[in-house]
């Protein structure tokens, strides 16, 4: 159950009773205990259009809410708060009623959508590094997010394979002949070989050059040399979102050569509308607000990244029929977006009830502050430093216990990967933030092995139990209804880190989830043969609807659980 909406349908109808209908109501979380479980602040914006005092408005309001079970009271405070408790044995019955619901009481959207989310985007021409974590990481939560909700996702990985380096790599593909698969291994070196025979021979440049010239035209072999090189590229990415446990694959590349027949009608359509400026002999689109232009052809007659963007969001928009289409990249293009979205919309390629937005991210540093790179300044591959997080993974959880060897590689990776990912995802996306291995294998505070570990508490009671608890659920203490109702707010927790693109949401929710659950252990012994049976019973039902909902909002994150830790 949303609660967050029923409290606002509940005071909307008030206001109507009072024949103040227009007025936007929106309940909040109130900030302390004694304020209650949620606040309705809207009494002092009204007093001053209604010519009343806030208390009276609020009092008014109060007696015209409608009863529902929900509520055990409300109460006028300050200036005109309205403070508004939740009944303990509503919270009880609800949560007891989630549990048993695969979905933990959470509903699909009434009016899904289809949403394109671009995320990932990795260049052809070198293997996955550092600069595509947060990509992958963040779109990849936030397609699952929309999908778990209801909606139509469209995962789409807009990868670079076009462009002026590729006849480089394709004339040092052919060079190669027959050794050229070993050289493939490793794509960064042989790109930096490539590059040092471009820049020294002048012969191989003509020769890239021409490469160029035939791969644009379609050149049988020079198509060949380059689905070749594609594949194997691929190859690597996938290696990467394996490791990842994210949910990218070949069927999900959308790239930028599929635009290609389709940048000269851009340029045709943008001419039509009365758009395009020609300014040093490039083609412009000229943006209010914007001193700089949007360049969508040069002056050479080559396209842009803007002009395969434009392309990319009319397919998008009038092809796939996308009403939210999200691009997941980093903060320093939010100039180029939003100049391609403008223009977009100028030219009529999106209507105005798609939503078009930028999910910005900020950079991954180091302890020193500065961009994360190699201990000689060089880019760290994506691969490395994933194998780096399982090995050390390896080093914290034999700390605390002995593993067979089996059980040590299994646990590692999922310890690992998931220590990765919601390092990233426990900060606001917007932000840049430490990489720091130490933090993000730590048992203490907001990170996934802290989240892991009192699932893996919880698995451990139940299996003592040894059977289903199937009593009934009852709040005994001020501490077990915080918790029920942190359980109930899930729902709410969900809708608005995907209306808002904003993963940190459901991290934040868990950590004060699983700190209230670690309390309640420590004070609320469970399976102890003192404890009554119906009361055994209720405390297992709150336990085990603490880890069912561990593991859905982990598992939405992409980052899995352990039986055992």
């Amino acid at each position: 159950m949303q609660i967050k909406a029923t409290l606002n349908q509940l005071f909307s109808q008030a206001l109507e009773e009072l024949e103040i209908s227009k007025t936007p109501v929106s309940v909040v979380e109130a900030g302390k205990p004694e304020f209650g479980d949620y606040q309705f602040n809207g009494a002092m914006a009204l007093a001053k259009r209604l010519g009343k005092a806030p208390r009276q408005i609020a009092q008014e309001i109060v007696e015209a809410l409608p009863a529902h079970p929900m509520i055990a009271k409300t109460e006028i405070a300050g200036p005109g708060f309205v403070n508004i408790h939740l009944d303990a044995g509503w919270l009880a019955t609800a949560l007891q009623s989630a549990v048993a619901d695969a979905r933990l009481g959470v509903g699909r959207k009434e009016e899904p959508i289809r949403a394109v989310v671009d995320y990932s985007s990795p260049n052809m021409a070198k293997e996955m590094h550092v600069g595509h974590l947060r990509s992958t990481i963040i779109g990849d939560s936030l397609a699952n997010l929309l999908s778990f909700l209801g909606d139509e996702v469209i995962r789409q990985n807009h990868i670079g394979d076009w462009g002026t380096q590729f006849g480089m790599l394709i004339a040092y593909l052919e060079e190669l002949g027959e050794g050229a698969e070993g050289s493939l291994h490793d794509l960064e070196n042989f790109y930096k070989a490539a590059k040092k025979r471009f820049d020294e021979d002048e012969a191989f440049a003509d020769k890239s050059r021409e490469y160029v010239v035939k791969l644009q035209g379609g050149d049988v072999r020079c198509l060949e040399l380059w689905d070749d090189f594609i594949d194997k590229s691929l190859g690597h990415c996938e290696e990467v979102y394996r490791k990842l446990h994210v949910n990218l694959s070949r069927e999900h590349v959308r790239a930028e050569s599929s635009y290609n027949e389709e940048l000269a009608q851009i340029v045709e359509a943008l001419k039509k509308k009365g758009l395009l400026v020609e300014s040093r002999g490039a083609k412009v689109v000229f943006v209010d607000g914007d001193d700089n232009p949007l360049i969508v052809q040069k002056s050479d007659g080559g396209y842009l990244y803007a002009t395969t963007d434009l392309a990319a969001i009319r397919f998008r928009a009038q092809e796939l029929g996308a009403k939210r289409i999200s691009y997941v990249v980093d903060a320093r293009q939010a100039g180029h977006f939003k100049q391609v979205f403008t223009v977009a919309r100028m030219a009529g390629f999106v209507d105005e009830e798609v939503r078009l937005e930028h999910v910005s991210f900020g950079m991954m540093l180091d302890k020193n502050g500065r961009p994360f790179k190699t201990r000689d300044g060089g880019t760290v591959k994506l691969i490395d430093l994933l194998d780096e997080a399982v090995e050390r993974a390896k080093g914290a959880i034999t700390q605390r216990e002995a593993y067979s060897e089996e059980e040590l590689e299994k646990i590692a990776e999922i310890v690992g990967i998931g220590a990765v990912k919601y390092a990233d995802l426990s900060i606001h996306r917007e932000s840049n933030y430490i990489f720091d291995w130490d933090r993000m294998l730590s048992l203490e505070g907001n990170t996934s092995l802290y989240q892991q570990y009192a699932y893996a508490r919880i698995r451990s009671i139940l299996r003592k139990y040894g059977r289903e608890p199937e009593g009934e659920l009852r709040i005994e203490d001020e501490l077990q209804r915080r918790m029920a109702l942190k359980l109930l707010q899930l729902e709410d927790v969900l809708h608005a880190a995907a209306r808002e693109a904003m993963p940190h949401y459901i991290t934040g929710y868990l950590y004060e989830l699983s700190t209230l659950f670690m309390k309640f252990y420590e004070t609320h012994p469970i399976l102890r043969d003192d404890v009554p049976e119906e009361l055994r019973q209720s405390r297992l039902l709150l336990a085990q609807a603490t880890a069912k909902t561990l593991s859905l909002a982990l598992e939405l994150l992409g980052i899995k659980v352990l039986e055992r830790l």
